[in-house]
């Protein structure tokens, strides 16, 4: 028999002294287990106990400071603290939540789940402690009453002899003593077309000024990928706009294709422009800032309404004020609202900015809870981490898909390091940015080297994946002879073609950020240097030799026809005609004798 239960006999007699009661259970039981001494009250036959502590408990009736006099005298503080602990718990046995937020006292205390009530026993650092939530499940949701407010959090340590959640708002009103209530059910977010063109935290709250967001529903924030079964292969293109991805590194609607480099080489750009040039597809594009910049979040959410793409676009930031339990479930969050369109037979690309932050916010809270680290830190779970967020993305065969655009930093080009190793292995492919590229001013400056794209070919369109062999090809060759030519060595003429062929091709993949082509436009232009129509004019003219062609083009009764079916189909007497008529009039005109 406990203690408790020599205190509160259950089969007392009908005359009992409630004093030697009260001293007995919070003076000789220091250690008390105030959730099964709540159920003993509950379950004993002994009316006059009942009566007693449904009258001591009675809100408007006790005098709390005569109740702390009788309990301890002496007046010390750790008795004080102990019996306020208990009260607070005690409390709920008249009051629910609701009650509590409502303040309605009409709430029956049989009527009420006591298994979801805990009581907060630290909080440091946006992780609080709890003991008494005995049934909660990993990943729950919980709700700390604080006074000021209610703090959401979310269950991720479960012990013997405690719990610990990481909590989303601040913890600055969060004090020891204070009611948890589980929420019985897993972490959730709002979904639904209310959040296209809003910028949004994890949590589903909006972070601009266009008023209050009412969801379709919610899902789960982690949930199952796609089985086997229910996914098919990548068979359809995503088109960013860029001449050196769309050719070389192609993406397909439900692939994972990793951007990795060092910082500010243009990474977040290309993601910025595969975004824009959703605006004239059926694809939603979801952003997800993760320890990002707020003023980076608002100049990203400026590009794209100033492109009239934000209406079909979803930015989720958790930013670098925000807490790391905010960073930490913020793609996850993203890809449930990506979800949400994929299950309905809609097309959506996302881009994680950056999974870098997103390892480092998780190996915080790691070791907040006591977790035990490994190589550089980061606890064993990490590569579960990014795969069980990569795995959602898919190509389903009820049409819809999510195409995941991971963004990963390096320093100095460390790809072999912990986090850019376990992403590389997750991803189908990767565009390897090189800073070198970036410096002499090739920009976006992928390296094609190093850049693959395991399945996105199957997706590619048939034109262009025609050329992009042969692009491959001399832009290899000419990365062999570049230095040579560096070294004023004396060359022979194939040399020396093959290294003026390799500059042009190399100048015509350079593009002006936040500037996406139309796939035929590209066609075109690679079309000109592959075929040697380039080989005349100077490589300074070549920026100026792309942009009359695309204006020329407006103007001609070529443009809609190729915009129709060049990419399906290459019409090469046409595309001839047109690209010598061009070259010859450039060549003649007064641009070229600059």
């Amino acid at each position: 028999m406990t203690g408790i239960e020599n205190s509160i006999n259950l089969e007392a007699e009908a005359s009992i002294d409630t004093n030697l009661i009260l001293n007995d259970i919070f003076l000789n039981n220091k250690n008390v287990n105030y959730r099964d001494f709540i159920q003993l009250i509950l379950k004993t036959e002994d009316e006059d106990i009942k009566v007693f502590f449904s009258e001591l408990f009675n809100l408007g009736n006790i005098n709390w400071s005569i109740l702390n006099e009788i309990l301890f005298p002496n007046n010390t503080l750790n008795g004080l603290a102990e019996v306020e602990s208990g009260i607070n718990l005690l409390k709920k046995i008249i009051i629910s939540k609701d009650s509590l937020i409502n303040n309605d006292d009409t709430i029956e205390p049989n009527n009420y789940d006591y298994s979801k009530l805990g009581l907060v026993t630290g909080i440091s650092d946006n992780i609080v402690s709890m003991v008494g939530l005995y049934d909660v499940a990993y990943g729950e949701m919980i709700e700390v009453i604080t006074g000021e407010d209610i703090a959401i959090g979310m269950v991720l340590n479960i012990e013997e002899s405690k719990v610990s959640a990481i909590i989303f708002s601040s913890d600055i009103n969060i004090k020891p003593g204070q009611e948890v209530i589980r929420q019985s059910v897993l972490m959730s977010v709002p979904v639904g077309d209310n959040l296209l063109g809003r910028i949004v935290d994890p949590l589903g709250n909006p972070l601009d000024s266009k008023g209050a967001i009412i969801p379709a529903g919610h899902r789960f924030m982690d949930s199952m990928a796609p089985s086997i079964i229910s996914r098919k292969s990548v068979n359809t293109p995503v088109e960013t706009g860029l001449k050196v991805i769309d050719s070389m590194v192609p993406v397909g609607h439900g692939q994972r294709e990793l951007i990795i480099g060092d910082t500010k080489t243009g990474k977040t750009s290309i993601g910025i422009d595969a975004m824009l040039n959703q605006n004239t597809t059926d694809t939603i594009s979801i952003y997800v800032a993760i320890g990002q910049k707020r003023s980076s979040v608002a100049r990203i959410a400026k590009v794209l309404e100033a492109n009239g793409c934000l209406n079909s676009s979803i930015i989720v930031a958790a930013t670098a004020s925000d807490s790391a339990a905010m960073q930490y479930v913020a793609p996850y969050c993203a890809t449930a609202m990506a979800e949400y369109y994929m299950h309905k037979g809609l097309r959506v690309l996302m881009i994680y900015d950056d999974l870098s932050k997103h390892a480092v916010a998780y190996r915080q809270i790691s070791l907040l809870l006591r977790r035990p680290p490994g190589r550089e830190g980061y606890p064993g779970d990490v590569f579960y981490l990014h795969s069980r967020l990569l795995e959602r993305s898919a190509n389903l065969t009820t049409d819809g898909s999510i195409t995941s655009l991971p963004i990963i930093e390096t320093i100095q080009g460390d790809v072999s390091a912990y986090i850019p190793t376990n992403v590389i292995s997750i991803t189908d492919g990767q565009i390897f940015l090189d800073t070198e590229l970036f410096s002499r001013g090739i920009r976006p400056s992928v390296s094609p080297g190093l850049s693959v794209s395991r399945v996105g070919s199957a997706a590619q369109s048939k034109t262009i994946k025609k050329m992009a062999g042969n692009l491959k090809l001399e832009l290899a060759q000419y990365r062999e002879v570049e230095d040579f030519a560096k070294l004023g060595l004396a060359l022979d003429d194939a040399t020396k073609l093959l290294i003026e062929r390799g500059s042009r091709l190399t100048r015509i993949l350079v593009q002006n950020r936040f500037n996406p082509l139309a796939i035929y436009k590209q066609i075109l232009m690679l079309y000109s240097a592959l075929n040697g129509y380039l080989d005349a004019v100077n490589v300074s003219l070549i920026n100026i030799f792309e942009n009359v062609l695309y204006n020329f083009l407006t103007t001609t009764v070529f443009n809609l026809p190729f915009a129709k079916t060049l990419d399906k189909e290459l019409s090469e007497v046409l595309v001839k005609f047109f690209v010598w008529n061009y070259t010859f009039s450039f060549l003649n005109s007064s641009i070229s004798k600059i």
